[in-house]
């Protein structure tokens, strides 16, 4: 589990920029114009994303999720678009007030079902009929719906919804409450070993189960029961006589949270029969258009903080399974069937997304590359979303490290790009450039790495340098758009990131160097590409600043407490304290058991040789530390721990917290996004030796 998996309230002053760092960090203009070339923090609300691209079965047209920023609303409110994938143009399917999201097409292509909110209540499941543009509600939920699935012939539509239940009651108030009495809330009683998750706050009682409703509407109808969560995506036989899906159905679900397996129900008899039984995770399965096989995701669970999640495929009755992606050393992270014989698969390399072709006997072959994320615009992570047809064409995103994610078509060779949704703006922007930078680790391993620079930096000339790293530990940075980047350099700074060891999409070995070693050996990679950047000529050495969020804040405190060569530091979402966040965080059973070998309370001072809190003696360097208010993946209190010893001990800090912001949502609403950055800005500004404040007139 990665910890990855916004106005800044700040509790303690931040000193703002000198009138001189403001003239200084002011936007680039256009001479004759007089227009702002450089990108700026009202830049966040202009950005929009291509996601959950669905290419309708004939492959003639797509439907896909726009992401745009509400500048009234301070939120990213998703639309979906149709595109014609001939022509390339495009018009609103669902758009308007609220959110509309996750289109898929009917088995004939002549429809669509979505789930579309108002704002108002629950999201609801809608179908539009495409000729007409006529469409129904076709649900009234207590809860929104996920994982659509349309029946063969077209005419249900299976989904899950979470069924509220009653929680465990302990305790009463007086039974004599007076009319119009103004009693507290009754007691809150909690007994699941995770009882809250990051983003979606406290577990309310009930489970999520399987339905089936028509796609004309009416009554919905529950199919799976018990007390389980049954989760997608779910997949039809062709017969329509059978739905697979995946879930945690074992007796000891709660404390063996990565033990799920791919069931299929049989809709006649209600009867749930396993197909899979190791210990590990099984999910992601999609039955074969011709009913025979089922493909799915998985790997053998041994304990490791990293496994490469291999691609299976298996009898209908669960029979045969077989590994297809053995010997492949890297992760697949989904796949589609394309025909009965061919699934695709997306995966990350070296850094890159791509899309492959695998065939039963296991030949993968590689179709488009480059695929990119069309949502999460402030780090590059590497990622992206495709679909395919029935006749092999394929929709994905991709972007660069000037563009976010656009529409992109690929029949089979070189991939077209569907849509240019910021090009407008855009070409108008003086961006940031981004190269690769060659890093080696102290014991001779490779390690990718990018530099951001100034994009008015001249030749030769030296910027202050902001080391920047990701989180995870065990994800991966692309070369990439990212606005927390374009903002850092457009300020004047370079900014260096890089996929330390222990990052994905360089193979098992690499990512695990890290396992039961974190933080330790990447320290020593990340110190490598700092002084790489210093000896490309572009990184003063005078003027290093660090940051990074969850790992990456992790990874900043406990540079901090190892060298003092770092002007400032901010710290975001991090932990400081493994035994407090193995026993706070959203999925308590995990950290102890993928991370560490034993409990925290029965090998306590191995918790605390690797907790930044433990060097925390060490610090001199100015540290900022950046926190959610709702974060329930490395709670607030682990913050709120490193500001309190670092007040302690006199080292000079500052808290902020985002509020009502997650752990994965620190940066989702525009202004909260720009305000961290600004923040960071200025702790960093405040600490910089080489530019002066001007003189007073």
């Amino acid at each position: 589990m990665a910890f990855r998996m916004a106005a800044l309230a700040l509790s303690c002053a931040v000193v703002p920029f000198s009138s001189a760092f403001a003239a200084d960090a002011a936007p680039a203009k256009d001479a004759v114009k007089g227009l702002e070339r450089g990108f700026t923090p009202d830049d966040l609300f202009k950005l929009s994303g291509v996601t959950d691209p669905q290419i309708a079965p004939d492959g003639s047209r797509i439907a896909y999720v726009r992401s745009a920023a509400d500048v009234m609303t301070d939120k990213v409110v998703p639309s979906i678009w149709l595109v014609d994938a001939a022509s390339g143009a495009q018009r609103p399917l669902v758009a308007g007030t609220g959110a509309h999201f996750s289109p898929r097409w009917s088995p004939d292509g002549k429809r669509l079902a979505y789930v579309s909110s108002d704002g108002s209540g629950a999201p609801q499941l809608y179908v539009l009929w495409l000729d007409s543009g006529a469409k129904v509600k076709v649900t009234g939920l207590p809860d929104s719906p996920g994982s659509l699935a349309w029946s063969p012939d077209g005419r249900q539509i299976a989904y899950t919804m979470r069924v509220p239940g009653e929680g465990l009651k302990m305790g009463a108030q007086p039974a004599n409450r007076p009319e119009g009495a103004q009693w507290a809330e009754p007691l809150q009683v909690i007994d699941r070993v995770s009882y809250r998750a990051d983003g979606g706050g406290y577990a309310r009682p009930g489970y999520d189960h399987i339905f089936l409703v028509s796609a004309d509407g009416g009554a919905p109808r529950q199919l799976t029961f018990g007390d389980f969560d049954d989760g997608g995506p779910l997949s039809w036989t062709p017969d329509g006589k059978r739905i697979v899906f995946s879930a945690n159905r074992h007796e000891n679900w709660q404390h063996d949270i990565n033990n799920s397996e791919v069931y299929a129900l049989d809709l006649a008899s209600g009867g749930v029969t396993a197909l899979t039984s190791r210990n590990g995770p099984d999910a992601g399965a999609k039955v074969s258009p011709d009913g025979r096989h089922i493909a799915y995701l998985g790997y053998d669970d041994i304990n490791r903080s990293y496994e490469n999640s291999g691609l299976y495929v298996m009898n209908s009755d669960g029979s045969g399974s077989r590994l297809l992606t053995k010997g492949f050393d890297r992760s697949i992270d989904a796949l589609e069937w394309s025909g009965n014989s061919t699934i695709m698969v997306q995966y990350d390399d070296h850094a890159k997304t791509y899309v492959a072709r695998v065939g039963l006997d296991g030949a993968l072959k590689n179709v488009v590359e480059g695929l990119s994320p069309g949502d999460h615009f402030d780090r590059p992570y590497t990622g992206g979303a495709f679909s395919v047809s029935k006749n092999g064409r394929l929709a994905y995103t991709s972007g660069t490290a000037q563009r976010p994610a656009d529409l992109w078509l690929s029949s089979g060779g070189a991939g077209r790009k569907l849509t240019d949704l910021n090009g407008t703006w855009l070409d108008a922007k003086v961006l940031a450039p981004v190269r690769k930078l060659a890093v080696t680790a102290p014991d001779g391993r490779a390690v990718d790495a990018w530099l951001v620079t100034p994009p008015s930096l001249a030749p030769g000339q030296k910027a202050p340098l902001i080391l920047e790293i990701h989180g995870g530990p065990n994800t991966a940075y692309a070369p990439g758009f990212a606005t927390d980047y374009q903002l850092y350099a457009a300020h004047g700074y370079a900014v260096l990131y890089t996929n330390p060891r222990g990052s994905t999409s360089y193979g098992e070995e690499f990512a695990n160097l890290i396992d039961r070693a974190y933080p330790g050996t990447d320290y020593d990679d990340l110190i490598a590409s700092v002084d790489a950047a210093i000896a490309d000529g572009v990184a003063d050495p005078d003027n290093l600043f660090v940051t990074g969020g969850s790992g990456g804040g992790v990874l900043t405190a406990w540079i901090v407490g190892k060298t003092d060569r770092f002007k400032a530091a901010v710290t975001q979402k991090p932990v400081i304290n493994w035994i407090s966040e193995a026993l706070t965080m959203d999925a308590t059973p995990f950290t102890s058991r993928y991370w560490f070998d034993k409990k925290p309370w029965e090998d306590p001072m191995e918790y605390w040789r690797r907790s930044p809190l433990s060097l925390v003696g060490n610090v001199k360097t100015p540290t900022m530390v950046v926190v959610g208010s709702e974060d329930f993946r490395t709670p607030v209190s682990e913050a709120e721990q490193y500001y309190a010893a670092l007040q302690i001990r006199g080292v000079p800090t500052a808290l902020v917290k985002v509020p009502g912001a997650s752990h994965g949502g620190i940066a989702a609403r525009p202004s909260q996004s720009a305000a961290k950055a600004s923040a960071i800005l200025a702790w960093f500004d405040k600490y910089r030796t080489d530019r002066q404040p001007a003189k007073a007139e």
